[in-house]
């Protein structure tokens, strides 16, 4: 579903976010990218996404180039992905219900469709009483959930994670990665970046960078 194949990403001579990366993700997995701050696993899940592009190497998700895509042609890439930043940049100025709805009606998607949909999606992250509450009367913990309900309120194939537990406590973290793998028990391909090693035997493959290198790579107890 997604290849790296001998990918760098140069800001200068001297500095390299990514340095000749290869990988190949399959459906349905549960990979973690590990490693320090500053490792490259950000750019990398912003390169699946299109948002960063290569300096050198192709990034492929379902066999194509998206390097090579148009500007036009990514957002039809990313209704395929879910995407859920260290920054959940939910809207305060809208109930959670609307923040959800809003990657739908973007599409065109009826008022009444989207919210049903939106409904189903804060069900599964376990927040259907949180719907007409505003975005900062919220824990971080479900402002975080309900990034995750947005991200796949359009059914994605593949849900890329940015340190979805950063600053979260132990509880509210387990309630996040406890929703991400539901998705991925479901089908859905979910690639996430964290430095808490606690959760790494969770996946199904870890994946560890350093220095925009991968370094090494195994699969967890959930594989064996």
């Amino acid at each position: 579903m997604i290849e790296f194949e001998h990918v760098s990403k140069q800001y200068s001579q001297d500095a390299y976010a990514l340095k000749d990366v290869s990988l190949s993700i399959g459906a349905g997995e549960l990979i973690f990218l590990a490693g320090p701050s500053g490792a490259g696993k950000s750019t990398l899940l912003k390169m699946i996404a299109g948002i960063e592009k290569p300096t050198s190497g192709q990034v492929k998700v379902n066999g194509q180039d998206i390097s090579k895509l148009k500007s036009s042609s990514l957002p039809y890439l990313r209704r395929k992905l879910g995407l859920i930043l260290q920054d959940q940049k939910l809207l305060t100025d809208r109930h959670v219900l609307a923040n959800v709805m809003l990657p739908i009606i973007v599409t065109g998607a009826s008022q009444a469709e989207a919210e049903t949909r939106a409904r189903i999606a804060l069900e599964k992250v376990g927040l259907p009483d949180k719907a007409y509450s505003m975005p900062l009367a919220l824990s971080g913990g479900e402002q975080q959930r309900v990034a995750i309900a947005r991200a796949i309120v359009n059914r994605p194939q593949i849900i890329l994670a940015d340190e979805p537990t950063a600053f979260l406590d132990r509880d509210n973290a387990n309630k996040v990665l406890g929703a991400l793998k539901a998705f991925q028990s479901a089908g859905v391909t979910c690639i996430i970046s964290s430095h808490d090693e606690q959760f790494l035997d969770q996946a199904s493959r870890v994946i560890y960078l350093s220095q925009g290198k991968i370094v090494d790579t195994w699969k967890s107890s959930l594989a064996a």
